[in-house]
């Protein structure tokens, strides 16, 4: 496969993703909460299909679906939810018995992603 065809494939994936994505946030507009229960619900699901599609792959599959993986894994579910890789990251370590790595992959990222959202917000306001 070439690089363009990855490329390609990966581009058409988050495509998909992402209206899969807005489908889930205006299906959650009906909802008279302020819950954040769509991010949630996008991000619980992405993170169940990436155990599934990454397990096939890994145990079920062979080389030739390279493409196939590359659509779904970091296409569809890139679109649809970063988050679905974070765990696939975050589980990955922890099952090799990296304990220590997991929990800095983990607090790590949520921290300093939450210290970047708030210097971003914070340089926009002033």
């Amino acid at each position: 496969m070439s690089t363009g065809t990855g490329y390609l494939l990966v581009f058409a994936g988050a495509g998909a993703g992402g209206a899969l994505r807005h489908a889930v946030n205006r299906l959650a507009l009906t909802s008279a909460s302020s819950f954040p229960w769509s991010t949630m619900a996008v991000n619980i699901t992405g993170s169940v299909a990436m155990g599934i599609i990454a397990g096939w792959f890994a145990f079920r599959s062979n080389v030739a679906e390279q493409p196939i993986a590359l659509f779904l894994i970091t296409g569809v579910l890139g679109g649809y939810t970063t988050f679905s890789a974070f765990s696939l990251d975050a589980l990955l370590l922890w099952e090799r018995g990296d304990l220590k790595g997991a929990l800095l992959y983990i607090g790590g990222t949520i921290t300093l992603s939450l210290a970047g959202l708030y210097f971003g917000l914070t340089a926009m306001r002033t």
